[in-house]
């Protein structure tokens, strides 16, 4: 409906910071002893899930508790862990969440967990958001928490409960409350326009910050999730530039001599890493934002590329063909000896592009050329369990969710189409089509935005 603009923790919702009083009693068992899910990575099962409409405090509140229960059921079901169960089927109706339902109504639908909310516009405009997440096995209330939020914000409260449940079932932190930057792309294929798009992470709210008349490329998100740089390919060399999100103000990192590629921010959000082409070779370089002095990391023949660092700052993993053939390396975050991780089992001709590290320091996910197909897949730091989750005519570009549990990348069918964005669980499982308005490719997730706003 609204857009959703860039905006502070403070300026979006007020948290009340108490949970909503517990109604229920007994211990949880739908899925453990704490109530989680457990995930057989073999044998996995999604959990059904009975989401309620959220009660109206007034007739008017109607249109935005429905809007609000659909963005919950759409995320839990596209996460492939939780199966929704259609309304239709619902023998009770649920008109004030603040008594305890009918736990066997919902034992009879196969129902494991139960929720409830309520959405009520308060007398200063702003929207009122409750719900209650319930282990119907047990009866025991398993959370619960009221938001209060100016009403255009009410698909991020959407999103926000969404993590709570997701959280409070798997005993992960969620990812609904994420944007997602990309390059939307338009018209024919021999004059495409390219521009700097962002959306929440299920592809509403479509925000373009670029206008398309020059070529932007790779753009990835700040730590902070305010700020996006990308490569801008105008006249002349191309330039790594910083883009406020929420002022639309735009700088460049650099003026460099030669052309620069596959910037991405440090963790601390103090540096921007980067590949600088020197004649017929690319090295890695770092900018230090404060000072703006620049340290160069790798000094060799051969290209060195797409550099993405460990979540704790130490470490960086990058791309280079020193060996003849692109290959994923591991370093220290200042440079030194490099060590190659990527060493294909089944395909001694594979090659390795486009690393990135997860946000819980688990696996680099990557490229994998081999065979006429470009796989996406994840392997550990030190390149063991590799596991290839899709493949294609032509996969590229992954990136993580902000809890690690999800890929998002992009595939071009070639032809006279275009490239679409797809995500895919890291066990392999789940692979859905993301909507956007047109083509486009190379996405980057931001942070989770409750967590890191203001």
């Amino acid at each position: 409906m609204n857009d959703v603009r860039s905006m502070n923790r403070r300026r979006f919702m007020t948290l009340t910071g108490s949970t909503l009083a517990m109604l229920g009693g007994g211990r949880a068992l739908a899925q453990g002893q704490d109530g989680r899910i457990r995930i057989d990575p073999t044998a996995f099962q999604p959990i059904p899930i009975a989401i309620t409409g959220f009660v109206p405090g007034s007739p008017s509140d109607g249109d935005v508790g429905n809007g609000v229960t659909q963005v919950i059921t759409n995320n839990l079901k596209r996460s492939g862990l939780f199966a929704p169960i259609d309304q239709a089927a619902f023998i009770e109706r649920i008109s004030n969440i603040d008594v305890a339902p009918q736990f066997q109504n919902w034992k009879t639908l196969n129902a494991q967990a139960l929720v409830t909310g309520r959405m009520t516009r308060q007398s200063d405009g702003r929207l009122k958001a409750e719900f209650r997440l319930w282990d119907v096995v047990s009866g025991q209330q398993l959370a619960g928490q009221q938001y209060f939020t100016s009403p255009e914000y009410w698909r991020r409260i959407a999103h926000i409960i969404s993590d709570q449940i997701y959280e409070r079932m798997t005993g992960e932190k969620g990812y609904f409350d994420s944007r997602v930057v990309f390059v939307d792309e338009s018209g024919p294929k021999e004059r495409r326009v390219k521009r700097l798009a962002m959306m929440d992470q299920d592809g509403a709210n479509v925000r373009y910050l670029t206008r398309g008349s020059d070529l932007v490329l790779t753009p990835r998100f700040s730590p902070n999730s305010q700020e996006i740089t990308y490569m801008e390919f105008g006249q002349g060399d191309p330039k790594v530039y910083l883009f406020n999100i929420e002022t639309g103000q735009r700088e460049i990192v650099g003026n460099f001599p030669g052309m620069t590629f596959a910037p991405r921010f440090s963790p601390d959000g103090q540096r921007v890493i980067m590949s600088l082409q020197q004649g017929g070779n690319s090295n890695l370089f770092v900018m230090d934002l404060r000072s703006r002095s620049t340290t160069r990391l790798t000094d060799t023949p051969a290209i060195d590329t797409s550099p993405s660092y460990s979540p704790d700052g130490t470490r960086i993993c990058f791309e280079s063909d020193r060996g003849g053939r692109s290959q994923i390396y591991v370093m220290a975050a200042g440079g030194g000896q490099a060590q190659r991780i990527s060493f294909s089992k089944d395909d001694t001709n594979a090659s390795y592009s486009t690393p990135v590290w997860s946000p819980k320091g688990d696996y680099i996910a990557f490229t994998r050329q081999g065979g006429g197909q470009f796989s996406i897949g994840v392997m550990k730091p030190d390149g063991s369990g590799e596991r290839l989750l899709t493949s294609g005519f032509h996969n590229e570009g992954p990136t993580f969710s902000p809890n690690g549990r999800v890929l998002m990348f992009f595939r071009d069918p070639g032809g006279n189409g275009g490239p679409s964005l797809y995500s895919v669980d890291i066990s392999g499982r789940n692979e859905l089509k993301v909507p956007t308005p047109g083509f486009a490719s190379d996405p980057a997730w931001s942070p989770l935005l409750s967590s890191t706003a203001g």
